[in-house]
């Protein structure tokens, strides 16, 4: 038997991102060529000239070209790669980003790489923080001050030794020359900005799921998977061209993948395109409505479009369709105390004899569907809810698709004009954004509220209203 240890492993044994990684660090060695690489040169920092610094536009326009992409999307990638930390800003240490101008980067020495086997402790981040507080004389960042005073309190019992590696290592340091010291200082804090980053910024590192395989195995191809002529490769190729197919279809309509007009709110913390998107508008977007012609099922999930398909059933008089799948969908899904009362409606409203919204299915359909009723469940009309579905899906929906309804909706659909946002006011808001408390926190708030104000209750006034209302039942 195998023990798992408890603990996350910081050495990176295990991360679900390890071959991300090591394709990350191919690149670096790529971008540190001396011939083909990015162009580095010393560069002066204040009054310390840094060797081998290299800018922020050298690195997007290096990156552009290798792949093929835009300035945007080479930027993006950039910034991925230092908050990675295999880039690091020799000036605002904050912003993991990549700026598009002659900001300063260095390269990070892979000793700081994340492929490294290891571990990232408390105990090397309270050494570091107990340096950096004796080289700025107890002027730390708030939060690094946080962290320094719940580390003292957490680790008292060996502090004294920590202060001792502290003086070591910044007197080994002041012994360096100026630029080397200068650029340890960096390497140390971008490192440490990675894994232990400020309060209001997503970590690169963070973890996901614990995997129960290892994902440093070696990776096999889908060219490997598809040389054996096996069942499994075969079904492998169609599911893959499934998928290829779907990511094609849907790309444009993804908010990550490609630009959401008018903004992305993700991104810009504008929230119009989630205003034009709420669930019932009375103009819908052109690519909205473009999905309601990928499938039926899209169709249906959205309720601006069911309700025009509604509009659509209602001119065809046969709107009794789309109102039976409703009710099937509300039984379903709705509480499990009114359940009876609901199949027991839908039976008289559709399925009895002379029902005042009466729908055609077969005869089978209907002899499954009065049997489960005698019992009824959540799903007792799945069956005839799959008939009248496919019957929309095969006959309506492709009218409706060719119906002046729809077409007079597309034609009436707006398409939002792109929002501009300069990378000031971004920065600005991502200043401003703060990660939202965890549901377990506000749980928390919320009953320590109810804690006070019950505490706060004059127990007194709450024994004269009981004793009144016992005396006037008294003399009922």
């Amino acid at each position: 038997m195998t023990i798992r240890n408890t603990l996350r492993d910081h050495g990176q044994r295990y991360r679900p991102r390890m071959a991300c990684l090591k394709k990350a660090e191919k690149l670096m060695l790529e971008m540190q060529d001396p011939k083909t690489g990015v162009k580095s040169q010393p560069q002066r920092l204040v009054i310390t000239t840094i060797p081998h610094a290299i800018t922020g536009e050298d690195i997007i326009a290096w990156l552009a070209d290798r792949f093929q992409v835009d300035a945007q999307e080479a930027r993006s990638f950039g910034s991925t790669l230092v908050a990675l930390g295999y880039i690091y800003p020799l000036r605002d240490h904050k912003r993991l980003v990549i700026k598009p101008d002659a900001s300063l980067y260095r390269f990070q020495t892979p000793y700081f790489w994340p492929t490294q086997q290891w571990p990232v402790e408390d105990t090397d981040y309270a050494i570091y923080l107990a340096k950096r507080n004796i080289r700025k004389k107890g002027i730390l960042e708030l939060h690094e001050q946080e962290q320094y005073n719940r580390l003292h309190k957490w680790m008292n019992h060996k502090w004294d030794f920590i202060v001792m590696q502290a003086k070591e290592q910044y007197r080994a340091a002041k012994e360096r020359k100026k630029p080397d010291r200068v650029v340890f200082e960096c390497q140390e804090r971008a490192y440490w900005v990675v894994h232990r980053p400020p309060p209001g910024t997503v970590s690169a590192m963070d973890y996901g799921l614990d995997r129960r395989i290892d994902p440093n195995t070696e990776e096999v191809t889908g060219d490997e998977r598809l040389k054996t002529n096996s069942p499994v490769s075969s079904c492998f190729s169609s599911c893959s061209c499934s998928l290829v197919k779907y990511c094609a279809t849907y790309r444009s309509h993804d908010p990550f993948l490609s630009n959401c007009l008018p903004s992305n709110p993700w991104l810009t913390d504008d929230v119009t395109y989630w205003t034009l998107n709420m669930p019932n508008v009375e103009i819908p977007t052109k690519m909205r409505v473009e999905r309601w012609t990928f499938s039926f099922g899209e169709l249906l999930s959205d309720p601006r479009g069911r309700n025009d398909f509604r509009l659509f059933l209602k001119k065809e008089f046969s709107g009794e369709n789309l109102a039976f799948w409703e009710s099937c969908e509300d039984l379903k899904w709705g509480t499990a105390a009114t359940m009876r009362e609901k199949a027991e409606q839908i039976y008289k409203t559709f399925l009895a004899r002379g029902a005042p919204r009466w729908i055609n299915i077969d005869g089978k359909t209907m002899e499954v569907t009065v049997k489960g009723l005698k019992h009824p469940h959540r799903y007792v009309l799945d069956a005839a809810q799959t008939h009248i579905y496919m019957l929309m899906k095969k006959d309506s929906y492709g009218r409706y698709m060719k119906s002046p309804v729809f077409k007079d909706t597309l034609q009436k659909a707006m398409s939002p004009e792109e929002h501009k946002f300069s990378d000031s006011q971004l920065e600005q808001n991502a200043k401003k954004r703060r990660p939202s408390l965890s549901p377990i926190v506000l749980r928390q708030q919320e009953q320590e509220q109810k804690a006070k104000m019950a505490a706060n209750v004059d127990i007194t006034q709450v024994m004269t209203k009981l004793s009144k209302q016992g005396r006037e039942g008294g003399k009922s």
